[in-house]
């Protein structure tokens, strides 16, 4: 078997399982579950790592298409690709979920819902991390369901290449190119994709004909630039630079029917820019970093009857110190300061401070194996809501008597501010909304190539938009509101995975979320279960195979399992890749080989069966 595709074989075991010993994740580090880069294998919290290698296997188009692929993530769309797209979490929407670009918010504080995950394509990235459970303690708001951290591919030593170009369904076209230098004194790295599709109409009434509709097509152009400077051997500057143009054709809202219109069309600008500077230093007591980030966001609807335009901004300031003490333990602080700011016809803006504090012990020896033992703790201040104190412990032992044994138990306590959007907007805003509390835990038992997980949360108050209907079930309007008492979000996620005769990887999983109000009644658009599963050949020199899909179990349009059936439905997907030599790979993909019919929202149509063809160049 070829030597890549073994690594990339017992990576994939390593990031998915998390079962094999740790002498062989030693390679593997992650930064988001304690602001500082940790080996994975000393993580109490529960974690998945999508590599760039299963991102390249894979050929992922969309972020959102990646995410789908763990235990416990479900995600619904208004259309195809570049429509609105939310993505749920162990049963938590976007906007309760904390995303990061090379450590930059992407959450937008002028959106309905959080990450703009429509317009987050996948390029050139090194890896996803999905850390789920309350992780407010230490990153504060917005991340009551977990942390997903997004980092790119960085410049390595000398000068290096690389491009893709590929071809597909509905007219689609996508190209990437990359091109970076490092030497010991600076580097320098650039990114480019460009991505476009005719597509198909977003809406589309159940078991409508796509055919009949015009076709609603998609523009995503996105960039990457990276620079860095060794001042000296403990002192040095990274700056990030990230833009994403997208323009996505939507169908237009007819006032006299009370409905979107598959046949009409208007366009939906949309802009992002992610920008850091930061500077590191390392010496012999701690390591430092001084940082400043900012985040903008801008949208353009030509129908809105308030505004047309949707401008956001967050700006970060902080320090995080890492101070390690004894064999394999350290602690790490720091404060941040942050302002978010909707302009525009809310024009509205509020401010947060923020002091962090996380430790982690590491025992060896202790219970007949290895114990991990995690604490943070951190304070918020908003100048608009009350003061609040959120934290987190985690538990993790590593058996050395039942050899592939581990288990590991973590508590948290989380909340979430309205934002600007939920509190201002003059159709459905509401000024008296209050954060929202959490409080979460998850229990998981590992063997060899088992994992099971069970997670329990509460949210308090949970902010929810409150839909009203007349007696014949039309919308006649809403707004937010905090919805009083307890919802509870609670499930089970079964992964197993394991490698057959050397050549066939197969992975499955399981997830049971059950996600109710105050009430008691379902919330909408969760599904009660969902199972995933993959296979991957590597049996022929050079050549990788893989089928993967989902079955996406009972799931409701509204709450209290109202509204259009959206679930009981499977989709399965093909990927083939051939390794031409060293400097060039082609391949070939087939999404939704069945053709299966179906629909994550009511009325919004999803991609029939669509094939496309690819090539990428590296030197």
């Amino acid at each position: 078997m070829n030597t890549t595709i073994k690594l990339s074989l017992i990576t994939t075991l390593l990031l998915s399982t998390n079962l094999i010993a740790d002498e062989k994740l030693e390679d593997i580090t992650v930064t988001s579950a304690t602001k500082t880069s940790q080996n994975i294998s000393d993580v109490t919290s529960n974690i998945h790592v999508i590599t760039a290698q299963e991102i390249e296997e894979r050929h992922y188009t969309t972020v959102t298409e990646a995410l789908n692929s763990l235990p416990g993530i479900d995600f619904n769309a208004n259309g195809g690709i570049g429509h609105t797209t939310n993505v749920y979490v162990r049963g938590f929407d976007a906007k309760r979920v904390l995303v990061l670009i090379d450590g930059i918010r992407y959450n937008d504080v002028s959106s309905l819902s959080g990450a703009p995950f429509a317009h987050m394509m996948i390029s050139d990235i090194e890896q996803i991390e999905v850390l789920k459970g309350a992780q407010s303690g230490i990153w504060g708001a917005d991340a009551s369901a977990g942390v997903i951290n997004i980092i790119t591919k960085k410049a390595k030593k000398g000068l290096h290449f690389g491009a893709t170009q590929e071809f597909g369904s509905f007219s689609t076209a996508q190209s990437q190119a990359n091109l970076s230098y490092k030497n010991d004194s600076f580097y320098l790295k650039a990114s480019h994709s460009d991505l476009s599709t005719k597509g198909f109409s977003a809406v589309a009434p159940r078991g409508s004909d796509l055919e009949s509709f015009e076709e609603d097509g998609y523009r995503n152009k996105s960039t990457n630039l990276q620079a860095g400077f060794q001042i000296n051997a403990t002192n040095k500057i990274d700056i990030t630079h990230i833009i994403n143009d997208a323009k996505t054709q939507a169908d237009a809202y007819d006032s006299a029917t009370f409905s979107f219109n598959p046949n009409s069309q208007y366009d939906v600008q949309s802009k992002t820019k992610l920008s850091s500077v930061n500077f590191n230093h390392i010496d012999s007591f701690n390591e430092v970093d001084i940082f400043a980030k900012k985040s903008t966001f801008s949208r353009y609807y030509p129908q809105s009857a308030f505004s047309p335009n949707f401008d956001g901004e967050t700006k970060e300031y902080g320090l995080t110190s890492k101070i390690p003490y004894g064999k394999e333990n350290f602690v790490v602080w720091g404060g941040e300061y942050k302002s978010f700011e909707h302009k525009n016809a809310i024009n509205k803006k509020y401010n947060n401070k923020a002091l962090f504090l996380s430790n982690s012990n590491k025992f060896e020896g202790l219970m007949g194996g290895t114990t991990l033992f995690t604490q943070s703790i951190r304070q918020d201040n908003y100048n608009k809501f009350d003061n609040k104190t959120t934290g987190k412990i985690g538990l993790k032992h590593i058996h050395s008597n039942i050899e592939g044994l581990t288990t590991s138990v973590n508590y948290g306590t989380a909340y979430n501010v309205p934002t600007h959007y939920n509190l201002f907007d003059p159709f459905s805003g509401n000024a008296n909304l209050t954060p929202e509390d959490t409080k979460g835990y998850d229990v998981t038992i590992a063997y060899k190539d088992l994992k099971v997980t069970y997670f329990n949360n509460t949210i308090k108050d949970m902010i929810d938009y409150q839909a009203n209907f007349d007696a014949d079930g039309n919308f006649i309007g809403g707004n937010y509101q905090n919805i009083q008492g307890d919802s509870k979000l609670k499930g089970v996620e079964v992964a197993y995975e394991t490698t057959i005769a050397d050549d066939i990887l197969l992975s499955l999983s399981y997830t049971n979320t059950d996600a109710k109000d105050t009430k008691g009644q379902a919330l909408a658009r969760r599904a009660k279960e969902n199972v995933k599963f993959g296979i991957d050949y590597y049996g022929i020199e050079n050549v990788h195979l893989g089928l993967s899909g989902a079955y996406i179990g009972e799931r409701y349009d509204r709450a209290n399992e109202q509204g259009q059936q959206t679930g009981k439905y499977a989709v399965a997907n093909f990927t083939a890749n051939y390794e031409v030599d060293k400097h060039m790979s082609i391949y070939t993909k087939v999404d939704n080989i069945t053709d299966k019919y179906y629909q994550t929202v009511d009325g919004y149509a999803t991609s029939p069966r669509a094939a496309y063809v690819g090539m990428k160049l590296t030197y």
